[in-house]
């Protein structure tokens, strides 16, 4: 799943590529692709911090949907045992009861 970013210049949300670079350079996490194109033909460049922070929360977001996570490596399947218990306690309940009270 891919995050939708929103412009701090304009307010308008984009969904920049996957690999974070357009075919003239790098995709911006603040700036759309229009706004992006206008601040590098003035000259201005983005603030590092903002974009770490736009990254940080993208990537939060993901994870506390469970989009970025795959299945824990420790969650177990429904494994059922493979022979008989090896005590007699254990065989001992309601169904053995019942045979020897009858």
């Amino acid at each position: 799943m891919r995050s939708v970013f929103e412009c701090v210049e304009c307010g308008s949300h984009y969904l920049p590529p996957e690999a974070m670079a357009y075919p003239d350079g790098p995709a911006s996490p603040i700036w759309c692709a229009r706004c992006q194109a206008a601040k590098r033909a003035a000259g201005v460049r983005e603030d590092p911090l903002l974009a770490r922070i736009a990254l940080a929360t993208a990537r939060t977001y993901e994870l506390s949907r469970g989009h970025g996570s795959e299945e824990p490596a420790d969650a177990r399947r429904d494994v059922r045992p493979s022979r008989p218990p090896v005590s007699r306690r254990a065989r001992s309940g309601p169904g053995a009861l019942r045979g020897k009270l009858a």
